[in-house]
């Protein structure tokens, strides 16, 4: 039987030839709903394809986060969502840069006493610590600088690299120092303690895992206050040995808000190299005058700095 011929209505049962034989369709119910479905979300598709017009003609990527934070559900973790090119221009446009680490050696360890020092774990927990205590190595020139006579080694050789790199190396074979390159070939200074700011709990953690007795709880002033020590709350090994503080993405530095005035630090002898001769003489150590954080206070130096008029803070 031929099929019906002239135009359907709303309605009407459509014969159709299948296999010789006539079967009855449903009532066409399908094609009005889905006519009406087309009509009534063709205005939130136009308004769709606005927005989507408007992200692709816009280049800030502020925006670009805001965006992708929309996304999120409800009381969820956006970090995840977020753009990690947001993420590593705000660090960058925060830390500190080559200009800043490019100076002498004695001028960057002053210049380090409060600024801040991060450190990013794999869990994505941020350490903040603000640096309180400084030692300045100068290099070929110094005896007790591991590049005295501007002797290159394998081990030393982030202290030939361009300012602001990293020099971790090990002491006894179990703990760690840090220092970081200056302007001067094998010049370095040597972080020596940070007062902590941030991520204290974590620090405790790692600072126990490294100890003989972690039973005993760590107070504040006891996380950082050491060379060593600091390398171990922050985490530091050395496989950061030669890493770049202008570049990394798990270390670096910032800008502190409350730097100190010159009458504020003391310069000291250093640590540890009595056997140096005059070299173990020179005020070559700095550290914030009255800061609690600090390993090592000398108080005939601040009972001079006293008589002389210099309080802290004047």
């Amino acid at each position: 039987m031929p099929e019906t011929q002239g135009r359907l209505c709303l309605g009407q049962k459509v014969p159709v030839q299948r296999h010789g034989g006539c079967v009855e369709e449903h009532w066409m119910f399908i094609l009005f709903f889905t006519r009406l479905l087309l009509l009534t979300t063709m205005p939130r598709k136009r308004k769709l394809l606005a927005q989507l017009s408007a992200l692709q003609n816009t280049t800030s990527i502020p925006q670009i986060c805001a965006v992708e934070q929309l996304n999120t559900t409800p009381g969820a973790d956006p970090s995840p969502k977020s753009s990690k090119y947001f993420v590593i221009e705000k660090q960058k446009s925060t830390q500190l840069q080559e200009d800043f680490f490019n100076q002498p050696c004695v001028s960057l360890a002053k210049s380090f006493l409060g600024q801040i020092l991060v450190r990013k774990l794999p869990d994505g927990r941020e350490l903040w610590g603000r640096i309180v205590e400084t030692e300045a190595y100068l290099g070929g020139e110094d005896e007790a600088s591991h590049s005295k006579g501007g002797k290159q080694t394998q081990r030393n050789a982030a202290m030939f690299m361009k300012p602001g790199t990293l020099y971790v190396y090990q002491i006894y074979g179990i703990y760690f120092c840090m220092n970081v390159s200056s302007q001067g070939e094998g010049a370095a200074v040597l972080l020596r303690s940070l007062e902590p700011l941030q991520g204290l709990d974590a620090m405790r953690e790692l600072r126990g895992a490294s100890r003989k007795a972690p039973t005993r709880l760590l107070k504040d002033w006891q996380l950082c206050n050491g060379p060593s020590k600091l390398c171990q709350a922050f985490g530091i090994d050395k496989a950061f040995d030669q890493r770049d503080l202008t570049q990394d993405v798990a270390i670096w530095m910032m800008p502190g808000q409350d730097l100190p005035e010159e009458q504020d630090v003391v310069a000291t002898t250093r640590i540890g190299i009595g056997n140096r001769g005059e070299w173990a003489q020179k005020p070559l150590r700095f550290y914030l005058r009255g800061n609690r954080f600090v390993s090592v206070v000398d108080k005939k130096m601040e009972r001079e700095m006293a008589a002389r008029g210099h309080s802290p803070g004047s």
